[in-house]
């Protein structure tokens, strides 16, 4: 029954990780633009999503190292050098977006222009990793999060044409603005591969003490976890296809996405798509500033934890208390929300090498998995994703310069 709770409540958790401002907008972008064409796109990020978590969550348990661990223990201090400074980068630009996102839903419901509450919002993150603890933290974003069920309903609700959603899984080239096409389909990857969600996960799992006996609750969670989660995820671009597209909304602004929901729902459907992206954005800026507190605090070999009080981690508060500031302050300037999730969508892309990489060889190393090594299954999509990765980091910035505006 325990290992039940823990496999539901990280089904639930996926809602959360899975699902933040990147995959909102571009997978509400993709429908509005290219109706179900982009399917394919969610579908292979969430294979190669599977794969990479459940290998994060099986260092830890095997090894006892999270993944920054044991990337600077495996390759040196130099080496891990590079990753980490672009890891930073790209998640300082992540967080940006996710309080963008948060503060964007406040502004649907209020009509207060969204930069008012960009310290507020960064106030309430920071609060809420300052007092909280690992594990009411996730159980809390995990339940509130369950309202995104409403793009599974809205897309019932809308009869959409399954043929026309089975064709959406195979890839194609478009008439016309192929360029854009092509762009969305690497943010929408980048969007579920960013590479925060390895190092949470893993530290993570060292925060709740996995052992042995949760390898099973491991898989159990990455595979129907990360499923949820694209699922969910698949609903908002076909509701949006379904409405948006029909309507001939392109959505190159955040205020034009609440209206997939108006459709299906009436004048509730606004405000359920402001409470789905603000507890979304809330919810992973909370893991991306995490994630960078753990990944600096490992990276140097200080003691960090979220389960530990402030005043005996010191240096971790410090580490996400400035980078939740920063994030509120570049918010405060008004800088579109939009832009900024498509622009950090892509350059996760590019980081996604020196990340990925790594990580499959971490996982061959006998002095780290012992008998738990990676099979011929999870190899041959590691390989398959590390391919991928470094042709999509090649040509996500031509295409952001061409087809993302």
């Amino acid at each position: 029954m325990k290992n039940i709770l823990k496999v539901t409540l990280g089904i639930l958790t996926s809602i959360g990780g899975f699902l933040d401002a990147g995959a909102i907008a571009t997978n509400a972008s993709a429908g509005a633009n290219f109706g179900m064409g982009l399917l394919w796109a969610t579908a292979l990020g969430t294979l190669f999503a599977i794969f990479l978590v459940e290998m994060s969550g099986r260092l830890a348990v095997v090894s006892k190292h999270t993944l920054a661990d044991a990337m600077r223990e495996h390759f040196g201090f130099r080496y891990h050098a590079i990753p980490l400074a672009t890891e930073l980068l790209v998640d300082f630009l992540v967080l940006t977006a996710e309080i963008g996102g948060a503060c964007i839903a406040l502004q649907f419901v209020t009509g207060i222009p969204f930069k008012w509450f960009a310290l507020p919002v960064g106030l309430c993150i920071w609060v809420t990793i300052w007092i909280g603890s690992f594990g009411r933290i996730e159980k809390a974003t995990a339940f509130i999060g369950l309202i995104t069920i409403c793009f599974i309903v809205g897309a019932f609700r809308l009869r959409p044409d399954m043929h026309a959603i089975a064709s959406g899984f195979v890839p194609h080239q478009p008439p016309q603005d192929a360029a854009h096409y092509w762009f969305l389909s690497v943010s929408i990857i980048g969007a579920i591969i960013t590479p925060y969600v390895f190092y949470f996960y893993s530290s993570g799992a060292i925060e709740e003490k996995w052992d042995f006996k949760d390898l099973g609750v491991n898989r159990a969670v990455a595979a129907l976890g990360m499923t949820f989660g694209c699922i969910i995820a698949m609903g908002i671009t076909v509701v949006a296809a379904q409405t948006l597209q029909r309507a001939g909304i392109a959505v190159d602004r955040f205020e034009q996405a609440p209206l997939m929901l108006t459709d299906p729902f009436g004048r509730w459907g606004v405000f359920l798509f402001a409470a789905s992206l603000a507890i979304c954005c809330f919810g992973a800026a909370i893991e991306v500033a995490l994630a960078v507190a753990y990944v600096v605090g490992q990276a140097f070999g200080w003691r960090w934890g979220e389960d530990l009080s402030p005043k005996d981690n010191a240096r971790f508060a410090m580490t996400y208390t400035i980078f939740i500031l920063l994030a509120a302050l570049v918010t405060f300037t008004g800088i579109d929300p939009l832009k900024v999730t498509m622009f950090s969508m892509a350059m996760a892309v590019v980081i996604l090498p020196l990340v990925i990489l790594p990580l499959l060889v971490i996982m061959n190393d006998e002095k780290y998995l012992k008998e738990q090594r990676n099979g011929w299954i999870s190899n041959t999509v590691g390989v398959a994703a590390v391919v991928a990765a470094i042709i999509l980091a090649i040509v996500a910035i031509p295409l952001e310069i061409i087809g993302g505006g």
